[in-house]
Parts: structure tokens; C-alpha cells; sequence
């Protein structure tokens, strides 16, 4: 009896730490606990609307005292350079982010309440090729939160692309062009105490998503779907150059 009794514990320890491994998650237009869609398709026939990716991550242990987070989405087109409607060059202001979690999320959760912060850049080509992208964002709250791993999916940010200049006079070549965007790294930051860093997916496939199917989508990330940013025990210092 004593035996069964230490299994169940020993199988529900498993469990709970499998449930709560640390994990990126990015999908269109709703979280991934929410079903989110991992590709998005588009006629590119409208110039107004736009199109959301929701970032969510699961942490492995709990933070205490975080304060704020750092986040990168790296992104690559088909082809050998990013086309016109993926740069700032021809469409000013057409990527933007927001920490503004839906309200009808039901699976994913906010850290902690009063964030601000958004977009600090779009670095266009020069991380992993003349056919990649890279958004860096920053979002923070005035006051210290606990954040507790056992609470489940966390919502990060949502990316949000517009439809301007997609189509007619004016419009930039290449909205049908596939592409796809990788939720590759999160730092949560702690104060002075211990944050966490993470970089792998939480599923296989969970940290990405694709445009118009992402298909013939190759960079220096690899080919296909840029996976992200591989896994290894990284430390604060060389976590922080990927931000600059």
C-alpha cells in the first residue's frame, strides 16, 4: 500500500512540474490556451484593420517581485529580402504593440495590473539576414508583482501589424508574401531579485506563427519557420546583448 501511495505522489509531482515547464506561446488573434490560429491568410484587398499576434509564456518557477518584462519576436519573409509592406521604409507605424490583454480571454492571464510599454523597434535585416525582421519591446508596472508559476499561461503583449497601403495607389509590394514570426525571447526582470529567462517553446510549434502559410520562408535562422532563439543556459549579460 505504501508503495502505491509513493507512486501516486512521485506521478503527480511529475505531472506538475511537466504542466508548468517554462514556455513561449504565440498565436493570431488570441491566446494560445484559447485556441489562437497559427497561420493567418489574408486577400490583401483592405487598407484599414490589422492583424494581432498574442504573445503568452508559462514560467517554470515563481518570480518574486517582478516588475517589468523584455521581449523579441523574430520574424523571416520568402525570398531574399524583406519586401516593401514589411518595412518601415514604405509603411511608417505599420507595427505596433500593446499590453492590452482581450477581454474575453478565458486561459491566459495578465502578470500583473497597470502595464505600459510597447514597441521600442523593428530591426529590418540585420539580425538574421536581408529576409528577417526583429521587433524589441519593454513593458513594466509601477508596482513589485509576485508572479507564481502554478497560476498557468500568462499573457505577454499582443504584436499588431496594419492593413494600410496593402492595396490600390500607394500600396507597398509583398502583403501576399509569406512569412513567418517567431516569439523567440522573454525576460521577466525581478528588481533585485531573481527574474527568469525564457527562450524555448512550450510545445512544439507553440512559439510561432505564419503569414499567408509561411511557406519557402528561409533565413539565417534556418529553413522554413524560424525556430527560436536556441536553447541554452544563458546568462543576464548575453540575455541583454540580444536587446541592443
Amino acid at each position: 500500500m505504501k508503495k502505491v501511495a509513493l507512486a501516486c505522489a512521485m506521478l503527480l509531482a511529475f505531472s506538475a512540474v511537466t504542466a508548468n515547464a517554462a514556455g513561449l506561446k504565440y498565436r493570431w488573434n488570441s491566446c494560445f490556451g484559447d485556441g489562437g490560429a497559427a497561420n493567418k491568410t489574408s486577400a490583401c484587398s483592405a487598407n484599414t484593420g490589422s492583424n494581432v499576434m498574442v504573445a503568452s509564456f508559462d514560467l517554470a518557477s515563481d518570480v518574486i517581485g517582478a516588475t517589468g518584462i523584455e521581449t523579441i519576436v523574430d520574424g523571416a519573409t520568402a525570398g531574399t529580402a524583406l519586401p516593401a509592406w514589411w518595412t518601415t521604409t514604405c509603411r511608417t507605424g505599420f507595427m505596433s504593440a500593446n499590453p492590452t490583454i482581450s477581454p474575453s480571454a478565458a486561459n491566459c492571464f495578465e502578470w500583473a495590473s497597470g502595464i505600459a510599454g510597447g514597441l521600442g523597434a523593428w530591426r529590418q535585416g540585420l539580425d538574421y539576414g536581408p529576409s528577417s525582421g526583429r521587433a524589441i519591446m519593454a513593458f513594466a508596472t509601477a508596482t513589485p508583482t509576485d508572479v507564481f508559476a502554478a497560476a498557468g499561461e500568462y499573457f505577454a503583449f499582443n504584436l499588431v501589424v496594419s492593413n494600410a497601403k496593402s492595396s490600390g495607389t500607394g500600396s507597398c509590394a509583398g502583403c501576399s508574401t509569406p512569412a513567418c514570426l517567431s516569439f523567440s525571447n522573454v525576460k521577466m526582470v525581478a528588481g533585485t531579485k531573481t527574474g527568469a529567462i525564457i527562450n524555448t517553446a512550450a510545445a512544439a510549434g507553440s512559439n510561432y506563427v505564419t503569414w499567408q502559410g509561411g511557406a519557402g520562408v528561409s533565413s539565417n535562422l534556418g529553413s522554413g519557420c524560424p525556430a527560436a532563439t536556441p536553447a541554452r543556459n544563458a546568462s543576464w549579460s548575453s540575455v541583454k546583448s540580444l536587446y541592443r
